[in-house]
């Protein structure tokens, strides 16, 4: 297979399949784990992947952009977009996937939620394209104000299909528990933390100062089967809340 079989939409383009963008990204993404776009390989300009495709230079380069946010593409000045080189990758092993209800129950600290939204609304296109829905989709979104021992630790502001929870108003103190009557409750996740600085409404809401250090946490989590459950994205207080991973480096003990 040849970089145009690549990119040709006989292989790779689902009627119903969702976003034609994210279709091709996912395109992408195989054939560079496959090696059929190895490391160093130019990509073809964007007008010559829309001519191949049928699709909008746009719409290319919304299927490129997330590649190039993860590392797999790079785009050098002069030179256009290759495929980036390997990476050595550290293996984060998490030991449990909890809830923060759960976790705190761990530690031993009572927990509360304050309820900021409960509803069933119109998606973001961030979260159409990490929920692999339609435009059409509505979501359930609950937002909540994360308390430990009474002091408010995060901020929670959790997405999910409406085949997965179609009442928000039923979920009480944990969203995983009401996963788990529901025999949908997720068994792995991806998260990505990345440090900031809080801004004032959130400031407010965590009884901290404005441009406070904070973490903030996405979380796509799934079933077994490989569906996606939740899109969650929230913000941690960095003066009261720590992440803690065992990581292991491939090919040492």
């Amino acid at each position: 297979m040849n970089y145009k079989d690549v990119f040709s939409p006989s292989n790779w383009l689902i009627e119903h399949g969702g976003l034609r963008y994210v279709q091709l990204k996912r395109q992408m993404e195989h054939a560079i784990a496959d090696g059929i776009l190895p490391p160093g390989m130019p990509l073809p300009p964007e007008r010559e992947i829309a001519k191949i495709t049928g699709l909008s230079r746009v719409t290319v380069r919304k299927a490129i952009a997330p590649l190039v946010e993860n590392g797999l593409v790079e785009q050098r000045q002069g030179s256009g977009s290759i495929i980036a080189g390997p990476v050595q990758r550290v293996e984060q092993s998490l030991s449990r996937l909890t809830s923060f209800t759960e976790d705190m129950k761990l530690r031993g600290l009572e927990t509360a939620s304050k309820w900021l939204n409960r509803a069933i609304s119109d998606p973001t296109p961030e979260e159409i394209m990490n929920l692999n829905i339609s435009t059409s989709e509505a979501v359930a979104k609950i937002d909540r104000l994360r308390f430990a021992n009474d002091t408010p630790m995060a901020i929670e502001r959790a997405t999910l299909p409406l085949n997965i929870l179609n009442d928000p108003l039923g979920v009480d103190e944990s969203l995983y528990k009401t996963l788990e009557k529901l025999g949908k409750k997720p068994v792995r996740a991806i998260q990505h933390l990345k440090a900031s600085n809080i801004k004032k409404e959130d400031a407010f809401l965590l009884k901290c100062d404005e441009g406070t250090a904070c973490l903030n946490v996405t979380r796509l989590s799934f079933l077994e089967s490989g569906t996606v459950v939740e899109f969650t994205k929230s913000i941690y207080r960095g003066d009261a809340y720590d992440f803690v991973a065992e990581l292991r480096i491939p090919g040492n003990t």
